[in-house]
């Protein structure tokens, strides 16, 4: 359906200052309109700022767009919403729009809603572009009464530039990213009645206002629709550097939203670089639970390897106890603690005589192939997966405990697992005495005579 021939008008140009500065705005200049915010619904003028209480929001982010037959499009998603009373009676407004990154508006939905208990108003626009241009589609529904819709068509030709609500709002936020308005700026636009007419924006300067308890210098844009009715609706914005609303009223309106929420006078807009925290030391071996994780994995990492005695030639310090493992990664080849001053070590044994916990040397044995050995173990740990734990319980104990005898220790840790045989038989292999304490030897009487 087109517009009828009253409502027909000369087609609304955009101008030559405008259509430069859409050529000018970069990806950088919308990264930085890509935030949501949120004002108070106040009371205008004169009035208590509390007789109209209420919220607006906007949000701008990337996301996909899709209809049916087109591939996949990456464009910048504005909503925005609002709620407050007017007059006492409930009335929210919503907005949806789609916008390329040249400002190009491919599908925008607005609804406006008074909500009577007897006779509820409900308004929706709804735009979307196609090939041969747009369709601008208005309903109206009032109470229970029929729900009307009118619909408008218009070319490509007439809509070059057009500024609906949706990328009107990321405009705004770009002129007050770069804080200046470059004169000149006019651009097609569609009324609320569904007809093409016309927007224009200029700077109104600068000036101090408050942001709740503090001041900051905002730039005061004025954006106008001229409809083509000779009517006028004209708004002042009000932008922090950061780009983000301080304050919007509609001449005329008895309200307007406020920024109220101080906490963000702080931001310049853009990317904000990380702040600098400095490096604080951590010693890690001092606190028990990062100690103990490390442990823990250090202990998955072994490959059921023996208790040996290291030599400084073997790498480690004197009078540090190591742990020889049959098989690790590359890039930890032993788990090393130093348990406090011991003895020096003997020269090291022949490696098929490895130290089986005591200083007793165990019968040596043939030595069968590395390759079968590891398997050997594999095998071995495969059948019995409780030797993790028990290891990983028992060397956690060993290393926060630090006992000066760990001979001593162990035999105490192990004793609970032995129920039905005395802690003597467990040194039996190694032909030792028991480290735990006996009973006093006795000692005959004494010759009272």
């Amino acid at each position: 359906m087109e517009p009828p021939p009253e409502c027909r008008q000369e087609t609304p140009a955009l101008t030559e200052a405008a259509a430069k500065f859409l050529n000018f705005i970069g990806p950088e200049d919308l990264e930085r309109c890509l935030f949501a915010e949120m004002l108070e619904v106040v009371a205008a003028g004169d009035q208590p700022r509390d007789q109209a209480g209420g919220r607006w929001w906007v949000s701008a982010r990337w996301a996909p767009y899709k209809r049916t037959g087109e591939p996949v499009r990456s464009c910048l998603l504005v909503r925005a919403a609002s709620r407050r009373r007017q007059d006492g009676v409930p009335c929210s407004s919503t907005l949806k729009a789609y916008v390329t990154t040249q400002l190009e508006t491919l599908e925008q939905e607005e609804q406006e809603r008074l909500e009577l208990r007897a006779h509820p108003v409900e308004k929706r626009t709804h735009m979307v572009s196609h090939q041969h241009g747009m369709t601008v589609t208005k309903t109206l529904r009032e109470g229970e009464a029929e729900t009307q819709c009118w619909s408008f068509s218009y070319g490509r030709d007439e809509l070059q530039g057009l500024m609906p609500e949706g990328a009107s709002l990321l405009l705004l936020r770009v002129l007050a990213c770069r804080w200046a308005v470059p004169p000149g700026l006019v651009f097609p636009a569609i009324d609320t009645e569904g007809h093409l007419c016309t927007s224009s924006y200029h700077a109104l300067g600068t000036q101090q206002q408050a942001v709740g308890s503090a001041e900051a210098e905002v730039l005061v844009i004025e954006r106008a629709v001229h409809a083509s009715a000779g009517t006028s609706t004209v708004w002042h914005s009000s932008f922090l550097p950061s780009g983000r609303l301080a304050r919007q009223m509609q001449v005329g309106s008895p309200v307007m939203v406020l920024l109220q929420d101080e906490s963000v006078l702080g931001e310049t807009g853009g990317v904000e670089p990380r702040p600098p925290f400095p490096k604080q030391p951590l010693d890690w071996e001092e606190d028990v639970q990062l100690y103990s994780w490390f442990l823990d994995r250090k202990v998955r990492w072994c490959d059921m390897g023996t208790w040996r005695c290291a030599t400084p030639q073997q790498g480690l310090p004197e009078g540090t106890v190591g742990i020889r493992l049959a098989s690790s990664p590359p890039r930890s080849s032993s788990v090393k603690k130093d348990l406090g001053t011991l003895p020096p070590c003997p020269p090291p044994p022949p490696p098929a005589q490895w130290l089986g916990g005591t200083s007793a040397p165990v019968p040596t044995l043939p030595t069968p192939p590395q390759e079968e050995l590891q398997a050997s173990h594999t095998a071995y740990i495969r059948q019995h997966p409780e030797l993790w734990a028990l290891l990983a319980d028992f060397l956690q104990a060993l290393f926060l405990h630090q006992p000066h005898d760990p001979i001593s220790f162990a035999a105490q840790f192990f004793t609970p697992f032995a129920h039905q045989q005395p802690p003597e038989t467990r040194f039996a292999s190694a032909r030792a005495a028991s480290p735990l304490p006996g009973p006093p030897p006795r000692r005959p009487p004494a010759n009272r005579e």
